[in-house]
This record gives structure tokens, sequence and C-alpha cells, in this order.
């Protein structure tokens, strides 16, 4: 479903996203000031524009396990979760996050993802007892430092006031990007899999059966060596800008090394963004990211099977 503008557009100082991500506040007229709070672990971010979908029975968690990357089976109420679908070659299809409550689990994903997830979760039902419904127009988003809330739509105005001081997405974002976790769809394409962005761990559990996609990952896990690697970039800060997603990335010969996904300005380490590069491009190359000069960190080691920043 489309999302609807947050209520807490109307909070002092709240300016609004951009795309995606303009139903919520970008910040709310302190960009430094609420990363830092948010770093101290004070404070909340609003997340209400992103999708939230439903699922209940009694089949549920048996039914996720056999469908996604993820254990499910015996997932205990209350835990919060990561999962991905993934196509038959291993590609990221679908990427959620969610918790059980005891009779449903409830999972968001990005702003206009529900309706594919849910549209390919109503195909794999077969018999299961299961049923599936997007309820984003009831449930909101939002996130304190180190977990997610699930909010009744209509209380987030009373949740805000309880749980402030608001701090924006840009906030967020920024220290998403330093902590090297991708955001699906941005930092990631259609021909992702899971190791070359750290997922493995996280959102997927390398100890369960079978599931669509598998072999690439084991595959990949166990060989190393994915494709490409997720990379922190820290970018020249000379020019008022950031890179626009979805740019090339290029080596001092000017070839293509490259794609970059979510980018900010973090109150520490200055402009910073998230890449997706091919696996030999050596980790300490120097680069340029839409024209800015950019230095790498490693966030996916391109040798070995742990994938994931530690």
């Amino acid at each position: 479903m489309t999302s609807t503008t947050s209520p807490l557009l109307n909070l002092g100082g709240a300016v609004a996203g951009d795309g995606i991500d303009a139903p919520v506040a970008a910040h709310y007229g302190s960009l430094y000031g609420e990363q830092r709070a948010l770093a101290a672990g004070e404070g909340f971010v609003d997340l209400s524009h992103r999708d939230v979908v439903r699922i209940s029975g009694p089949d549920r968690l048996t039914w996720l396990h056999s469908l996604t990357t993820q254990q499910f089976e015996g997932l205990e109420p209350g835990a919060w979760t990561e999962a991905l679908v993934l196509s038959p070659q291993g590609h990221v299809e679908h990427a959620f996050a969610g918790v059980d409550d005891g009779e449903a689990f409830t999972a968001h994903t990005e702003p206009g993802a529900a309706a594919a997830l849910i549209d390919f979760l109503e195909r794999m039902k077969f018999m299961m007892r299961v049923e599936v419904t997007d309820v984003t127009a009831d449930v909101a988003v939002a996130w304190r430092p180190g977990k997610y809330d699930l909010v009744p739509r209509a209380q987030l105005t009373a949740y805000a006031e309880a749980a402030g001081p608001a701090a924006g997405l840009w906030a967020f974002e920024a220290l998403r990007i330093e902590r090297g976790e991708p955001r699906f769809g941005i930092d990631t394409d259609h021909r992702t899999i899971p190791n070359e962005v750290g997922w493995i761990g996280p959102a997927v559990h390398l100890d369960k059966g079978c599931y669509r996609g598998q072999e690439t990952v084991a595959r990949v896990h166990n060989l190393g060596r994915p494709p490409r690697r997720l990379t922190l970039l820290h970018l020249d800060g000379s020019e008022n800008r950031l890179p626009v997603v979805g740019a090339d990335v290029t080596d001092g010969a000017g070839k293509v090394v490259g794609r970059v996904g979510s980018s900010a300005r973090h109150h520490e380490l200055g402009p910073i963004a998230l890449a997706l590069l091919k696996r030999n491009v050596p980790t300490d190359a120097p680069l340029l990211v839409d024209g800015l000069p950019a230095a790498q960190e490693v966030v996916v080691d391109p040798d070995v099977g742990l994938h994931f920043r530690r």
C-alpha cells in the first residue's frame, strides 16, 4: 500500500525526507545533534512509512521456516529476527524483520514492498493454515537505539511524546551506514546474494534445513570469495553533495568496479556511503564515486566465508 504522511511531520523543526522516505522526517532541525543522541542511546526514529505484514495461523512459523533463510521453528515470542526470500539462484527477492507474539508474526519491510511480498507468500500457502495480511494502515514502525517498536498507528503521536527526543531518518541512516548494514533495494540490486552484503548471520541461518537458493549461499560461504562485496566508503568532503544512488564507482584507470547505494553525512566520520564492489578490487584502492574521491573500509571480507564485520 502507499504510505501515508506521518503525523510526526507536525513536530517542531520537522523537514520531510525525499523519494520513498518522503512520508517521514529527514530531520528535526539538528542533524548532528540527533545523531549524537541516538549514538548515546537516547530518542527514537519515526519509520512509520515502512510497510507492515502480519502472518497468523498455527502453521506460520513452520511455513516461514520452509520459505526463508531464517530459523523460525522454535522462535520465542518477543524475539526479533531478520529473514530473506531468495530466488532459486540465491538472489535476494524479499527482506524483512519481525517479531512473533505467540499468535502472529508481524514483519516490516521497505516502503511499497509489502504487495510483492504478500503476493509471493499467497502463492506459497498451499494447504498451510496461515493468513497473510497487510496491516500498514494500522501498525507503524519506530526505532529506538537497539530495538524496533511496532506501534498502533493511531497512537504514534502519544508514542513520540513518551519516547522522545525525535531523531530524523538522516540520523538513523548515518548510523546504519557506519555499521555497514545494507538497506534492501538501495544497497542491493536484483543480482545481490546474501554473502555479498553481510547478511550471513543476521538474516541467514547456516544450520537450518533446505530453502530456495540455499545451494548458492552454502557454496559461496564454504568457498569464500563472493562475486561482489559491500564496502563502507569515506567520501571526500570538499564538495557539498552526496553521490546519487546507483552511480558508478570507478578505479584510478576509470574502469567501473561497482555501484554506490546509500550515503549520509556522519557527525564524526563526515560523508560516508555503502557500495557494492567487484570482489577483486584491492581493498586499499582509491576510488571515484559520482565524481567524488573515496577511500574504502572493509565491511565484507573478499576472501573468507564469514561475510560480516565483527
